[in-house]
């Protein structure tokens, strides 16, 4: 059976919980942040997280947790890691989505290292889908040409690479920005994210070469994966089924899928191999084809 584990350890959550993390950085103009908090809900099986994200992937959970929630206007964040997927939910939308969610799912919170069952007391937000409505992809999507890897990192080699890790987000050249409506053959994106001691490395592989080889861990098939970039323009926190959108098309074509919302666009690492099927497939529902 499948568990809905809502995952409170502070080791996870602080990272996301914009109130604690806050305190500990300076006050600045230039810092965005986004007014709501947010929890993180992970889905395992028989109580134990996959260990690999292809594993699970976010395709394989989109029918059964993503498009739930997307139907019920329920906004959420998605973040995959090496080791397995999250999905943040607005720590007000908690009761929606457990009223939503637990009819299929047994659902945990984690409290002190155990996880204890949730009530599913069912108290929605209210929304009401209407019937026989299609959710077609409404957003461009943008595919550069560059190609990307996805790679995980020893904790305790950490130190080694911290020279290049803070040069690559910090110093490298073309930090800012191009202009959204360009077609990029190339696009800058890094990620970097330590949750709860597992390190999880998304880089193009021409930053991969900066890296020592040696210390880098990858999937069993080493494959290089293809982006498609979700937004013309910044799609804010407040729209519902923007993952839902991407994710159930690739689920459907069994297309595995690394999925990482950020401030302002989604993006999508899909293998290299199915990059053009899935631009082709995407285009295609957003012109209203089936």
């Amino acid at each position: 059976m499948l568990h809905v584990l809502l995952s409170f350890s502070s080791n996870f959550v602080c990272c996301y919980k914009a109130a604690d993390l806050l305190e500990e950085l300076p006050q600045t103009d230039y810092l965005q942040v986004g007014e709501a908090i947010w929890l993180a809900l992970n889905v395992v099986s028989n109580g134990h997280s996959s260990t690999n994200s292809q594993t699970i992937g976010v395709t394989k959970i989109a029918k059964s947790v993503i498009a739930p929630l997307a139907q019920h206007n329920v906004s959420v964040f998605m973040l995959s890691t090496y080791q397995t997927d999250f999905i943040m939910v607005r720590e007000s939308d908690l009761p929606a989505v457990i009223c939503t969610l637990s009819e299929e799912f047994s659902i945990f919170k984690e409290e002190n290292g155990e996880s204890i069952p949730v009530d599913s007391g069912c108290v929605t937000n209210g929304f009401v889908k209407p019937k026989n409505v299609t959710s077609p992809t409404v957003h461009p999507v943008l595919s550069p040409k560059n190609q990307f890897c996805v790679m995980s990192l020893d904790p305790d080699t950490l130190p080694t690479i911290a020279t290049t890790l803070m040069d690559v987000m910090f110093y490298s050249a073309s930090l800012k920005p191009r202009p959204v409506e360009q077609d990029l053959d190339y696009i800058r994106f890094f990620s970097f994210s330590l949750i709860d001691g597992y390190i999880s490395i998304v880089v193009d592989t021409q930053t991969q070469k900066r890296f020592p080889s040696n210390l880098l861990l990858t999937s069993a098939s080493s494959e290089l994966w293809r982006m498609v970039r979700i937004g013309g323009q910044p799609l804010g926190f407040d729209e519902c089924g923007i993952v839902a959108q991407i994710s159930e098309p690739l689920a459907n074509a069994d297309i595995s899928a690394y999925y990482i919302s950020t401030f302002n666009f989604d993006h999508a690492l899909v293998p290299e191999e199915d990059i053009d099927n899935v631009i082709t497939m995407l285009q295609r529902r957003q012109n209203g084809d089936r």
